[in-house]
């Protein structure tokens, strides 16, 4: 059975930094990233990695990072100079067999 646990979502001012952290269990996940979802907003992918290629959203490229310990089945992604339109939930998404499989969300605040 596979899941898909966040961590790591909270509070901050504008211009600071947060590291979410996703650990995936049950499967080989060949591709692992993060989506979010500002209110009224459609969800986006924000990052998304594979073997050693990366995505990001042109909205956070240069400010977030996204890296993964394939041991550990772990997916983290570093958000630095953060802004208030990067509220939202965060989901990580990992894929395993073809299939996507979601966490259940982590709120990120950014204050202004």
């Amino acid at each position: 059975q596979v899941q898909v646990v966040e961590s790591g979502g909270g509070l901050v001012q504008a211009g600071g930094s947060l590291r979410l952290t996703c650990a995936a269990s049950g499967s080989i996940f060949n591709r692992m990233g993060w989506h979010r979802q500002a209110p009224g907003k459609q969800r986006e992918l924000v990052a998304r990695i594979a073997s050693d290629a990366t995505y990001y959203a042109d909205s956070v490229k240069g400010r977030f990072s996204i890296s993964r310990d394939n041991a550990k089945n772990t997916v983290y992604l570093q958000m630095n100079s953060l802004k208030a339109e990067d509220t939202a939930v965060y989901y990580c998404t990992v894929t395993a067999l073809g299939r996507d499989y979601w966490g259940q969300g982590t709120q990120v605040t950014v204050s202004s």
